[in-house]
């Protein structure tokens, strides 16, 4: 089971309040399962499904950026999302948007940027996705998203073919990260730079999460009058809860062996548990304003079947969450307790 596992069980949840959905699927991700169509909207739950964005696929040009890896393919595919996104959101609808990578969020934000440019992004993930082309080691796009978007750091990329329809950019005074684990150098030299608020998981265990949460929306929207955005990655969860993601934390450490040195690469421990992922937006939803959310990095191609059962079980009840889904139960309406 997949992300179309996770989609049919949404469709499925009686026990939510009302509340009106469009959710999209952007299988935009090396490795990652296209999840089916089918999905039937419920009594109490309005969830129609928007469909699965077009992958597009461009030819190489010169003028495309070095280091940045299917920069044609991404432009492209970002495009037809944002498209999407700010249908449903026209439609008066909360977006879900299901991944695909984490570069996909530069379609999704960058459609609610169209759409009001007040906006306020919580990004839940172990890593800051904020570096440049300048910056990256990898020159995987999914890692830079933030600074794509990012309004403050334009003048540190070259030209971005395609990326012209990307007017209303996002102030890093909008955008406050909880979670985070493995930060590049790099990356968190343009954090400080910039002020950019962060909560990492030592602040987490320091204060508890729903502190973390309420300070972060304080901060992020002091007034308490901004549209929000949630851009959840999988891998925020720690291994043990979501084993099956493309981008789990890595960190290399360096063994000495004699008088040669390898390389080990390790998974970085440490992440959110599920209560503590499923805290971050039961709080975000009883604020009234979330418009959308993204949940991306959930691989099915990686790990055995029970990892991905678990992985897949931790996707639905974090989008449960989004949906308005409290653990104690919903009081429902109209109802009487039966008699014999």
């Amino acid at each position: 089971m997949g992300i179309d596992g996770v989609i049919k069980h949404v469709a499925k949840m009686s026990s939510v309040p009302n509340k009106r959905i469009g959710i999209i699927g952007c299988p935009f991700s090396k490795g990652q399962q296209k999840r089916g169509p089918e999905l039937a909207p419920q009594e109490s739950l309005d969830v129609l499904d928007y469909g699965d964005v077009d992958i597009a696929h461009r030819k190489y040009t010169p003028s495309y950026p070095r280091n940045m890896r299917n920069y044609g393919q991404i432009v492209g595919t970002v495009v037809n999302l944002a498209s999407k996104v700010e249908e449903i959101l026209k439609d008066d609808r909360m977006v879900v948007t299901l991944g695909g990578d984490h570069s996909v969020a530069i379609g999704s934000i960058g459609a609610h940027l169209m759409h009001n440019k007040d906006i306020a992004v919580i990004w839940v993930d172990a890593h800051a996705d904020i570096n440049t082309s300048l910056t990256s080691v990898s020159g995987n796009i999914h890692g830079m998203t933030v600074a794509v978007l990012a309004k403050e750091l334009e003048s540190y990329w070259p030209q971005l073919p395609g990326m012209e329809w990307l007017k209303n950019k996002l102030s890093l005074k909008d955008i406050v990260y909880i979670g985070l684990r493995s930060i590049d150098p790099l990356e968190k030299l343009i954090m400080s730079k910039f002020n950019v608020h962060a909560y990492g998981m030592e602040d987490i265990d320091r204060y508890g999460i729903y502190d973390i949460v309420q300070n972060a929306l304080q901060y992020v929207d002091p007034e308490k009058k901004k549209s929000y955005h949630v851009s959840y990655d999988i891998d925020s969860l720690d291994g043990l809860e979501a084993p099956s993601t493309g981008t789990r934390g890595y960190e290399e450490v360096s063994i000495s062996f004699g008088i040669t040195s390898s390389k080990l690469v390790i998974s970085v421990r440490g992440g959110l548990s599920l209560r503590e992922g499923i805290c971050i937006l039961e709080e975000i939803y009883d604020t009234g304003r979330l418009a959308a959310v993204d949940l991306v990095e959930l691989n099915p191609a990686i790990g055995s079947e029970d990892d991905v059962s678990k992985t897949v079980d931790a996707a639905i009840q974090i989008l449960k969450a989004a949906c308005g889904t409290v653990r104690k139960g919903v009081l429902p309406n109209d109802a009487v307790i039966p008699k014999p």
